[in-house]
């Protein structure tokens, strides 16, 4: 697993973060989703690397082996603006002062928020399964909580969720060796089973229902958008068309210039179900002139 990379701890705004990186060229930033950890991207990873681009793959802050600080009465330490800025320290530290960022799941509010708080490191922004938590809680409805109620469930404090996924994580959290390869499993598992980790998935949501939202929210009242070019990816075996239709749709009055879109033939875990696919959607989307920023001349402020 992710052959020829390196694992190591770094520190971003005083969290310490398990990373592993590779290869060599233009960097490139990958941000996992709940509740897997950074090796979901093990089979992406090493054709990114071998394609030509430096591949920083970190445990976002609570989950895996990275830290999981305290939290306080607004979950603020486990805010999405709190893990951009633990990610754009540990690209600091590596020597990239300007990458592209992709994230699956909570992992695109990460990479939403590094693009809206750091609009000068980061180059493009791909974004899987999700749009904006603002976005998402504006809209909800009786389908969006029929299907995500976990959402709620998970970001409950008065019935914390902690002690029903503890009492036997894998019957919550359902996930196999075949879908995702042995060693990310165990991985996976390790993360699942400590009860730490647990809590500070939950701490992600709760900050999803509040500080998140407040920060998007405020973004919204004041005009601010993402710069860079965007590439919006979703699974066409999960529920995103289902849920919101045009789905690059809902990102346009988030993004200023270029907005790409397309489905991949997938469940909800792309880099695991699909991670040919993915690769070669990202890689199109860079060497089309992405990477250069907002100023690429293919920007059209428009999505295919």
């Amino acid at each position: 697993m992710f052959d020829g990379f390196e694992l190591t701890r770094r520190e971003g705004n005083g969290v310490g973060l398990r990373v592993r990186h590779g290869g060599s060229g233009p960097a490139v930033l990958l941000l996992h989703g709940h509740p897997r950890t950074h090796a979901t991207w093990h089979r992406v990873a090493p054709m990114l690397a071998a394609a030509g681009h430096t591949v920083v793959c970190p445990d976002l802050r609570g989950y895996g082996e990275s830290d999981k600080p305290p939290t306080d009465a607004r979950h603020s330490p486990y805010a999405k603006r709190a893990m951009a800025g633990d990610c754009l320290e540990v690209m600091r530290g590596l020597g990239h002062d300007r990458f592209a960022v992709v994230g699956h799941d909570r992992g695109a509010y990460v990479a939403t928020r590094l693009a809206l708080d750091h609009p000068e490191a980061v180059s493009a922004v791909s974004v899987l399964d999700a749009v904006p938590i603002g976005e998402a809680l504006r809209r909800c409805d009786a389908g969006f909580a029929a299907r995500w109620w976990h959402w709620f469930f998970l970001g409950q404090t008065d019935k914390p969720a902690e002690r029903v996924i503890n009492a036997d994580p894998d019957a919550w959290y359902k996930a196999t060796a075949e879908q995702m390869g042995a060693e990310a499993y165990d991985d996976y598992r390790r993360a699942i089973h400590d009860p730490a980790t647990v809590h500070a998935m939950c701490e992600d949501y709760r900050a999803g229902l509040g500080i998140d939202r407040e920060h998007d929210d405020a973004d919204r009242r004041a005009g601010r958008r993402i710069g860079c070019p965007v590439q919006v990816l979703w699974a066409t075996r999960d529920d995103m068309t289902d849920l919101y239709g045009d789905v690059p749709g809902v990102w346009r009055d988030w993004v200023a210039g270029r907005l790409d879109g397309a489905p991949i033939d997938s469940g909800h875990h792309i880099a695991e179900d699909a991670p040919e696919a993915l690769a070669t959607a990202l890689l199109g989307f860079w060497r089309s002139g992405a990477e250069h920023g907002p100023g690429v001349t293919r920007a059209t402020g428009r999505h295919t």
